[in-house]
């Protein structure tokens, strides 16, 4: 049974993980991270304890269930369906118990994913909770969880753990109906050795209804564990792959937008018939205000987002006849949140192409300007990151994930606010660095700072969803329009910033 239960835990786990990696970007943009981990971890976990505690048990109550019935049944039929009429009752009464107690399991369940969630966004922002002093806030906010954690775990244990006393109330029943039915027997047809036998073979009979009405709350949370996790098994994925899949063998990075539209709701429209052309090499910087649309073009080149209509191509193939690893493949990308994961900076480096060389690695470090503060660190390129990768600066990350990103070498790159993060010295270096891996590659910016993108090749102004502008630098100038507006915004308030300094 032990093998049993972990096969089954095994398989379910397997399922999750790989359902995950199918599901869309809006999946987890709709849910915390910590209810995501608490079905993939915690309900995983219930289930896997529950069968490795009751499936034994279980199987051993049906099964001497069923010889009981069988035994009863060599000494008298008649005292057998005596004992069976008091099964309805104990069916009727787990069904009504069960129907209200489930509600509660499921209750019970939601709110660990809930606490979870909570639990994870305080501790990877304790920092910002504690620089704006919210703490009792967030101590109120889990006590308001944790209290209806209490109050539905403690209906449903209430409510499931009436139902072993109701299972021996029955029972009692079924002794008493025994007794007279037997006693009468007894002067007739029936030997009193046998009635003696039958009690003892009713009070087995009993027995395992009463383990299995014992283990109910553990059974029925599990139920609820398991509804949570077919839940993920259900969602709709992400459409699959094309059976007939084109593959670019040269890639030289011409990108289409074809009459695209897009929107995350139904009923609000984002992105409307929008045709962008951007030529092999090209550097092309998308700037607007906040919600313009900017990460959202992005997704979409990246099919994190499958369009509502239009198309988008590379050198002339549609992205969606293309496998999705191999789409992703051919984009190096460089976030302004940086995410580097727990291990040796080398290994973080390295992340951006299989197999790569240590020369390889070192060469992307001094592309990116981040050799020198390596080898300041006591062990170098075996620095251990933590994993938040606190021990070093944010400034730091941000090398790091640029070397990651020079090494992978990719045809196509999308650089969202990439030196955001990094200081005015530093910045015109990783300039550099960047101008030189643009070279010959397109490249998709995401910039704040007009100054940063004023040598793109293409710049597209976008504003609700739209581009209402494109055209270099010069040529947006020249129109005196939204990007004028912007440009001119910003250079007067960094003018007057130096003046008042």
């Amino acid at each position: 049974m032990s093998g049993v239960s972990q096969k089954i835990v095994y398989v379910i786990r397997k399922q999750v993980d790989e359902k995950l990696a199918r599901l869309p970007i809006s999946y987890f943009d709709s849910r915390t991270y910590g209810e995501v981990l608490s079905r993939a971890v915690n309900d995983s976990e219930n289930i896997s304890n529950t069968l490795q505690q009751s499936l034994a048990m279980t199987i051993t109550s049906i099964v001497t269930l069923l010889g009981v019935i069988v035994m009863m049944l060599t000494i008298s039929p008649l005292l057998t369906v005596v004992l069976l009429v008091t099964i309805p009752l104990s069916l009727i009464g787990i069904k009504g118990i069960a129907s209200r107690s489930q509600r509660y399991f499921m209750q019970q369940q939601q709110q660990i994913g809930h606490l979870n969630g909570h639990v994870e966004e305080m501790f990877t922002g304790h920092q910002v909770i504690k620089a704006f002093g919210r703490e009792r806030q967030s101590v109120d906010t889990f006590k308001n969880i944790n209290d209806k954690l209490y109050h539905s775990a403690w209906k449903a244990q209430f409510l499931s753990g009436i139902m072993m006393p109701m299972m021996m109330f029955v029972g009692n029943i079924g002794y008493v109906l025994i007794s007279v039915v037997g006693g009468i027997l007894v002067t007739r047809a029936i030997e009193i050795g046998d009635i003696q036998a039958f009690i003892q073979y009713a009070r087995q009979f009993t027995q395992p209804m009463s383990q299995i009405a014992n283990i109910s709350n553990i059974i029925q949370s599990t139920i609820a564990s398991a509804e949570r996790i077919f839940e993920i098994l259900d969602e709709q994925e992400e459409a699959a792959d094309p059976a007939n899949v084109k593959r670019l063998e040269h890639p030289k990075g011409n990108v289409q937008f074809q009459d695209v539209s897009f929107r995350y709701k139904d009923d609000e429209p984002l992105i409307e018939h929008m045709n962008i052309n951007v030529k092999a090499g090209q550097s092309v910087a998308i700037v607007g205000p906040t919600g313009a649309g900017k990460t959202t073009l992005v997704n979409l080149l990246m099919r994190f987002y499958e369009l509502k209509s239009g198309k988008i191509t590379i050198d002339g193939i549609d992205i969606t006849e293309m496998t999705r690893e191999e789409l992703h493949s051919l984009f190096g990308m460089v976030l302004q949140d940086t995410w580097l994961f727990k291990g040796t900076i080398r290994d973080n480096i390295a992340y951006g192409r299989r197999g790569a060389s240590e020369a390889a690695i070192i060469e992307a470090a001094k592309a990116a300007h981040a050799d020198h503060f390596i080898r300041t660190l006591p062990d170098g390129y075996d620095t251990v990151l933590n994993e938040e990768a606190t021990n070093i600066s944010q400034g730091q990350k941000q090398l790091l994930t640029i070397a990651r990103a020079i090494l992978a070498d990719p045809p196509l790159l999308i650089l969202d606010e990439a030196t955001s993060n990094v200081d005015t010295r530093t910045e015109v270096y990783i300039q550099k660095a960047m101008s030189q891996l643009m070279k010959n590659r397109t490249s998709f910016v995401i910039a704040h700072r007009l100054s940063t993108i004023q040598d793109a090749d293409l710049i597209l102004v976008m504003n609700q969803g739209r581009v209402i502008e494109q055209g270099n630098h010069e040529q947006l100038l020249e129109m005196n329009g939204f990007y004028a507006e912007l440009y001119n915004s910003q250079f007067s308030d960094a003018g007057a910033r130096e003046n008042i300094s």
